[in-house]
């Protein structure tokens, strides 16, 4: 007997079903993304895809990196630039792009030419996952469900003097009679 619901299709999911998002902010940020795995996330899995659409001028999402996360792009159709690192890459239909994680290497892609950009994102969804955005200087821990800015400190600021797991102890341990 199956445990999926009457409407699932299971693992399988065409293109034309998926539902489409819109991710635009702004006039500069963002497009349209469909996920093609839905199943593979309701199921435990380790990888996503999303199919991303970008009007001419409009980029992506934020210049980052990922320290958990590898991410593999397929451009479909349309034209566009990668930003990896100190480098501005053309990018065009057919070519795929690798970003793997731990590098400390940002990306970003922007559409550039006269039709929308058409990419297919696949990538880990670790949910440890921390992402590094060094433009804005924002960091967000997927598995805290936080992003913000963080302050360097020294290691013991603000620790109380006296730590508290030594006013908390009995002087006679737990268990002994």
């Amino acid at each position: 007997m199956s445990t999926e619901p009457e409407t699932s299709r299971g693992p399988v999911l065409n293109i034309d079903e998926a539902e489409e998002h819109d991710a635009a902010s702004g006039e500069h940020w963002g497009g349209t993304y469909k996920v093609l795995t839905p199943y593979m996330e309701e199921n435990g899995g380790g990888l996503c895809a999303n199919l991303s659409r970008m009007a001419p001028g409009r980029v992506g999402c934020p210049y980052h990196f990922h320290m958990l996360d590898d991410e593999l792009f397929f451009v479909l159709s349309g034209t566009g630039v990668l930003r990896y690192g100190e480098r501005t890459i053309p990018i065009r239909a057919g070519d795929m792009i690798s970003c793997p994680a731990g590098t400390g290497t940002g990306h970003q892609i922007a559409g550039t030419g006269d039709e929308d950009l058409v990419y297919l994102g696949i990538g880990r969804n670790s949910p440890n996952e921390v992402c590094v955005f060094p433009d804005s200087d924002k960091v967000h821990i997927r598995g805290l469900k936080l992003r913000g800015r963080l302050t360097k400190m020294d290691f013991m600021d603000d620790e109380p003097e006296t730590p508290l797991i030594l006013t908390t102890a009995s002087a006679k341990p737990q268990g002994d009679s």
